[in-house]
């Protein structure tokens, strides 16, 4: 073989791997936006909806923390445990009782979401989460 088509063959595989990695192609927003429709969805995959539990409105508490500046206070929360605003976030979803805010407690919210939620749903969910600020 030729080192030419070497070089196109190890491109083309190298774009498909960053391609898979990439999850859908959306754009942040389009992420975000379809991250918000699952947000105010009544249930998720036969478990409970986020907006079941979660306010958007600013200091209303239905059952966990309001997310309406959600996105900053991961950010800050984050940076005290050592991560970043999207691995807080994600931690919060996928293992909720790793990372409870003061004042709620553990083992209120289902720890499921990381098992039913798909990666796309999760990274568009989390999208969505960080763009609360």
């Amino acid at each position: 073989m030729n080192r030419r088509y070497l070089f196109v063959a190890a491109a083309v595989v190298m774009a498909g791997l960053l391609a898979g990695c990439g999850g859908s192609g959306d754009s942040p927003d389009q992420a975000a936006a379809a991250g918000e429709e699952l947000f105010k969805q009544s249930t998720l995959e036969g478990s409970g909806g986020c907006i079941g539990c979660h306010s958007l409105e600013p200091d209303t508490v239905i059952v966990g923390p309001s997310m309406a500046d959600f996105g900053l206070e991961a950010e800050e929360e984050g940076e005290e445990l050592g991560m970043t605003a999207e691995e807080f976030i994600r931690q919060s979803i996928v293992d909720p009782n790793a990372l409870v805010m003061e004042g709620f407690n553990e083992g209120v919210m289902p720890g499921n979401y990381g098992e039913v939620l798909t990666q796309e749903q999760l990274d568009n969910l989390v999208a969505f989460l960080l763009s609360l600020e």
